[in-house]
């Protein structure tokens, strides 16, 4: 699994040998500790993983891992973080320690005192740069390590010399790790599984049977994955539980702030910080038409954006009762129900994700991120980007057939993109345009279609997008 940019990031500050502090956060099961545990390991750093002990159990846990590289530091009974941390500045400079620190789950660590990030920033501030220590704090809840880094009012803001998300792997690394080799296969897994590496190991013993993989990991009732949404909502600090109603709500198909606040019975002025916070967890996105400001509202569409919380939300949710209370068949058949148009939503996505990340589309070196347009009762547009020197429009449609492909097919999704002209957006004006269609695969021998027609294929988008 590919965590190059991440690992070139850590050793940069590492190389430094100036010490500094590294701050990272992202959802759980999402490969920090594993990122962490095997970049430590090999530059002989030490690793601790907090828990949800009192703190007097905290500090002695941690003191016991640290004997193995300052020995005797658990014979003293530290009764604060402060003489924790005052003690270990002098064995760090005594050892010359030249690895790194990281403490993993620290906000487990802030649950228990919360005058642990005081204490933290006035280490880093008079401590920490003389013994030349790299320090990382790491952990799932992300709104706490959000706002212990982000907002200028907290103790640590302004002192990291990196922080950073650590996001889902990328669909191009999927393949490999569950060991599919067809590219349709592999969106279709990436539908269920999103990039989430820990899926990944639960999905991989199954490989290309991947049907019964979400049949028995996700809709059965003891599957281990079965109320993880719930779990994940539940262990962020604070708890997230209470924006479930929202997830429900874009889950069975609502996506205006008007009607997401009519369901839920409540002003749309209320759903603002909620909405907010999901989009922060990475569990929504907002959607706008390209062209449109970032700030419009009323044209603006909320829509789940993991695709494992989507395909949860749109099979699971509304059917807890009722799989509590079937048999393999009916699971089977329901995944297979229910996953073609979850895959059509995927692939939409990863196309146009992937227009501003190929090295090379349409002739063109650098597009912008690409967006849908709509307007009203006019047409609407799957994919809408514009060039870097803006001399290009580029206009695309996405489809994912299940039956095979073939020329005339193309002609005819051709035509009916042409046929549309162009969209009222203020920059389209002595534009040339490019065209981009995008399927699963292009069958052989295929016609060239134009100069300005481009066929973007699964295999092609999955060597990009790693």
């Amino acid at each position: 699994m590919d965590r190059e940019d991440e690992i070139k990031r850590l050793n940069k500050v590492l190389a430094s040998g100036a010490g500094g502090l590294i701050v990272i956060w992202g959802r759980r099961r999402i490969g920090k500790t594993r990122l962490l545990l095997e970049w430590t390991k090999k530059h002989q750093g030490i690793y601790w993983v907090a828990d949800e002990s009192a703190a007097a159990i905290q500090r002695r846990y941690f003191a016991r891992a640290l004997d193995e590289y300052f020995p005797g530091f658990s014979k003293a009974e530290y009764s604060d973080w402060g003489l924790f941390f005052d003690r270990l500045t002098i064995e760090a400079k005594h050892a010359n320690l030249k690895g790194p620190l990281v403490i993993d789950e620290l906000p487990y660590l802030i649950a228990a005192s919360k005058e642990l990030p005081s204490i933290l920033q006035r280490w880093i501030d008079h401590d920490l740069k003389h013994t030349k220590i790299t320090l990382v704090l790491s952990g799932s809840s992300q709104s706490m390590m959000q706002g212990l880094v982000l907002n200028y009012n907290a103790p640590l803001y302004g002192r990291a010399t990196e922080l950073f998300k650590l996001n889902p792997l990328p669909v191009g690394y999927l393949g490999e790790g569950l060991g599919i080799k067809s590219c349709r296969r592999i969106i279709e897994a990436y539908t269920l599984w999103g990039g989430v590496p820990r899926y990944w190991e639960f999905a991989s013993s199954y490989r290309n049977n991947i049907e019964q993989s979400a049949a028995d990991l996700v809709l059965h009732p003891s599957g281990p994955l079965h109320q993880e949404p719930h779990r994940l909502l539940l262990e962020e600090m604070p708890s997230a539980i209470s924006l479930r109603p929202i997830l429900d709500v874009i889950g069975s198909g609502v996506h205006r702030l008007s009607e997401i606040a009519a369901r839920l019975n409540q002003p749309a002025t209320s759903l603002s910080h909620p909405l907010t916070r999901l989009q922060e967890l990475g569990l929504v996105k907002r959607e706008i038409p390209f062209g449109e400001s970032e700030k419009s509202g009323k044209k603006a569409l909320y829509k789940i954006g993991d695709p494992f919380f989507r395909f949860w939300f749109n099979v699971v949710a509304p059917r807890r009762g009722l799989l509590a209370d079937t048999d393999e068949n009916y699971r089977l058949s329901l995944i297979n129900k229910t996953l073609p148009a979850l895959v059509s939503q995927t692939w939409e996505e990863l196309c146009l994700s992937y227009v501003s990340k190929a090295k090379k589309l349409a002739n063109i070196n650098q597009w912008m991120p690409a967006k849908r347009f709509w307007k009203g009762n006019d047409p609407e547009w799957d994919v809408v980007s514009e060039c870097i020197d803006q001399k290009y429009l580029l206009l695309g449609e996405v489809k994912w057939p299940i039956a095979k492909i073939s020329e005339k097919y193309i002609e005819k999704i051709l035509a009916e993109l042409q046929s549309k002209g162009t969209p009222q957006i203020k920059t389209n004006s002595k534009k040339n345009i490019k065209y981009c269609i995008f399927i699963p695969e292009i069958p052989k021998n295929t016609k060239n279609f134009g100069e300005n027609v481009f066929l973007i294929d699964a295999k092609s988008m999955l060597n990009e997008l790693k």
